[in-house]
Parts: C-alpha cells; structure tokens; sequence
C-alpha cells in the first residue's frame, strides 16, 4: 500500500471525529423515551429502504464510458490541465498546421453516462466524449457497445451519444427548476472505475454560476460524494427521476462535499436539438452583462433593487436594435426576475432565434420594457476568438482582451486585442506575431475590441498594407504587414 503524503498539513474531518461529536451531543441531550427512539429508527429505516429502492431501480440504466482519441505531446488532455492556464488556453487556440509535429498516441478517460430512452440515447458530459474518436460503453449486465457520438456541446458540458439496443432500461427525467435546496440527491456513477457507486446527500444550492467551468452555467450544487469518473452519471431525486448531470467536484484531488451537477432541464433541451438537428441554436441579445451589488445598484437609482448592469451594446444586434442602451439594469425576462448576468445569459439561450421577448429596465429613474426579437447566437469560435473580416486576410486572427485574460497575461490596465492564432510561415509570423501578443493601434488608430480592430483593417485594405502597433512581453513596436486579398 501507497503512503500519501502532502507538502502542506491537511485537516481532515473523519467519521470518527464525526462519531464523536454526535456521542457527545447524545450524551448531553434528554435521553428519547423509547416510543420516540423507535420513530426516529424507523424513519431512518425508511430513509434507508428508499435510497435502496431507487438505486435497484435507476442502477441498471447507468452505464461506464470509455473515450479514446488520438494525441500528440503538445495536445491538451482530457483533464483539467496540469499547466498554465494561458498557455494552454492559446495552444488549444493555434491552427493545427502550427504546431510541432510529434509522436501520436492513444488517450483513453473514463466516466459514467444514463440511458434516457428505451432506444439506446445517452446522456453524459462534453468533457469526457466531445473530441474522442472512439467511445465504449458498458452496461450493469456487462454487456459493451460501441456508440456513435449523435452530439456535443462544449458551451454547457453536455453530450449525447448512442448505442444500437433496444428496450433497455433508461432514467425519467424531472423538472429540475422545482427542485430546492435541502432536498435528498444521489450519485451513481463509476468513480476510479467503481462501476454502479452509490452516494447521497443533498442540494447545497441551486443557480451556481460564475464558477469558470462552461460558458452557461446554472450548476447544482451537491454534496453527495462526487470523484473522477462520476463525469456524466446522473443526480436522481427521491422519485428515481434524474435532475441532473453530474459534471465537476471543487478540490485539486477528489471529492470534498461540493459537487455540480447541469441541470436535466437545460441538458434535455439540448439533447432534443442535438437529437433532431445536429446542432445547437440559441437566441442572442447582443448585450454585455455584469452582475451590480445594492450599492451599485444605489447610484443607479435603484433604491434595494437587483439586476443586472448592461455596460456594452453590440451594434447592429437584436438589442441595439431593439433600443438597448449602456447603463441600462436589467430587472425582468419574461415578467421573471433577473438575479444574475450568468442565470440571464442561460436564460436567453434557452430561446430560439426570432423568438420575441419582454424585457423589464431600469433607466433613467423608471420600468421600461422593450421586446427585441433575438437573432441567432454566433458560434464559440466567433465570439470567443474573433477574426478579421474574411476578405482581410493578415495572416492571424484576434480575440477582445478581457479583464480575466489581461490578469492571466499580466496586461491589466491595457487596451487593444490579443492574438490568438497566426497561420505558419505568413508574413505575421515572420514579424514576430504569436499567441498571446496585444495589439494596441491600426494605423496610429486605437483599436479597443475586435469590432473596432476588423473595422480599422477593412478600412485600409485598399492600400495593401497595415501598420500595427505591438505589445509583446515588456517591448512595444510597430510592424508594417502586407493586406493578402
């Protein structure tokens, strides 16, 4: 047996010291009269019987799942990576063509699944099957399948795929917008290859967001005991129905009481688009949203109120021309309240691309409500990667700096938009653009995002050369680079 062994001094509540303290609580409290101490035996008795039940009843239709892809040295892995974040975010950035050539391998991750229809579809998470080129999956009884990856989502973490079987045992889904914290939950799933694990606890929250995992993130939070492995399996309710999709456990090694689990109402809507179409479409305001505290609320005018604060509007979008404006709060969707920019964000994918909506503001003192009608979502690579427009070619493609990519970068307090990509061998490249390089003017022009940047090129294009100004580590230069048509 292997000695674990830590660099720093870890604190750990065991169930002995947990024993211990409940002996003591027993002890200092009135002894029950023994009717009363049957109940409570009997009700935990049942508590018991009932986790029994739903496992004997939800555990046949909980597979194991095995990934296997193709990798090379410089490709990221499936787990969250052991390196800087940056630079693995800008790799995973890089045309194909850039990289290294190196020795290929095979990379296999394990997880879990649920079979939700009697037809072979399931349910389990993006991370684990989204860029696998082989996908096995093993059912309680042992039997194995090859599946055919139907579709994925890296935005939500969510992924359907199928085998070819019929009348299999599958798991009901719930409405997970009813569920409420302090409710009973279970795991199942294949942690460390455990196949058919069983864990319970509860609902620690519900609507966890900003916690840097998906693009939409309404996460369940859960401490029933969720390990590597668990990815994928289902969060059930005492109705044997799953709420959930268990996807990411806080802590660098293993489970400590706090799990997420996506919610089965989002991971349903995408399985139903992903099962009839192929592909995910969602309704897109335009706006930029930002979470406001009652004090921010309070210089807006909005005396104990919450919303959420619009600090940009994209032009031309659903909300510019819908007659958003930059300082607007936003209260309501739908005559829902808003209660963060993140649960907003989720909430209008949710909607179909000419789909009207009514939204309830705070400008200016008083409740407006405009009703835009929502243009269709650009794809991740649009929005997060940005790029020229396609008849500039400069030979690399550009993303806004952010306020989290310009701490990552150590740029805070710059302007201008970073490199994320540059094509092998282009002029670029041969000027010493790379990933990560800020570029701060067009032709002496400030640029502030990638809108202003495409718009500053396209202006120029007819002259057949740009000139940039650079940033690159501590150095700032210009570079003068051909327009290629």
């Amino acid at each position: 047996m292997k000695q674990l062994t830590s660099a720093k001094p870890i604190r750990y509540i065991t169930m002995t010291t947990v024993a211990v303290a409940l002996a003591a609580a027993m002890l200092a409290a009135p002894r029950p009269a023994p009717a009363e101490q049957d109940e409570s035996i009997a009700a935990l008795r049942n508590l018991s019987r009932a986790f029994s039940s739903i496992y004997q009843k939800t555990s046949p239709a909980v597979v194991g799942i095995k990934a296997e892809r193709k990798v090379s040295a410089q490709s990221p892995s499936f787990e969250v990576p052991n390196e800087d974040l940056w630079e693995w975010f800008f790799r995973r950035q890089m045309p194909q063509q850039e990289r290294t050539p190196r020795r290929q391998y095979s990379q296999t991750a394990q997880g879990s699944g649920f079979i939700i229809s009697a037809d072979g579809y399931i349910l389990t998470n993006n991370h684990l099957v989204g860029e696998a080129q082989k996908v096995e999956v093993e059912l309680q009884d042992e039997r194995k399948f090859t599946a055919r990856i139907i579709g994925s989502d890296p935005e939500s973490d969510v992924a359907v795929i199928k085998i070819d079987a019929q009348d299999l045992p599958y798991i009901e889904t719930a409405d997970s917008d009813k569920l409420e914290v302090g409710e009973w939950v279970i795991a199942i799933g294949s942690p460390f290859g455990l196949k058919s694990t069983l864990t319970a606890g509860i609902v620690s929250a519900t609507g966890r967001s900003n916690v840097g995992l998906t693009t939409y993130e309404n996460f369940i939070q859960t401490d029933a005991a969720i390990n590597f492995g668990n990815s994928g399996g289902p969060l059930i309710n005492l109705d044997g129905k799953a709420v959930g999709i268990n996807s990411a456990i806080l802590g660098p090694s293993g489970n400590i009481g706090i799990g997420f689990a996506i919610p089965i109402n989002m991971a349903r809507n995408i399985f139903e688009q992903l099962r009839d179409t192929g592909e995910i479409v969602r309704g897109f305001l335009g706006v930029l949203p930002q979470d406001i505290d009652a004090e921010m609320a309070t210089m807006f005018g909005l005396e104990g109120g919450k919303g959420v604060a619009i600090t940009e509007v994209t032009a031309d979008s659903a909300a510019d021309r819908a007659g958003f404006k930059h300082n607007d709060i936003i209260l309501e969707l739908d005559g829902k309240a808003v209660g963060s920019a993140s649960e907003f964000r989720a909430r209008i994918a949710r909607y179909k691309p000419g789909e009207k909506v009514d939204i309830t503001v705070w400008r200016d003192g008083k409740k407006t409500t405009l009703t835009p009608t929502l243009d269709k979502r650009p794809s991740p690579r649009e929005l997060v990667r940005g790029s020229t427009p396609p008849e500039v070619n400069l030979g690399f493609t550009v993303q806004d700096l952010t306020d989290e990519l310009a701490k990552g970068l150590g740029m805070e307090g710059e302007r201008g938009v970073v490199v994320t990509g540059v094509d092998s061998g282009s002029p670029a490249e041969k000027a010493g653009i790379a990933p990560g390089v800020l570029i701060k003017e067009v032709n002496r022009k400030p640029v502030r995002n990638v809108r202003e940047f495409s718009r500053a090129v396209t202006e120029v294009k007819d002259q057949g050369k740009v000139m940039l100004l650079v940033k690159r580590d501590e150095t700032t230069f210009f570079v003068l680079l051909p327009i290629e048509e």
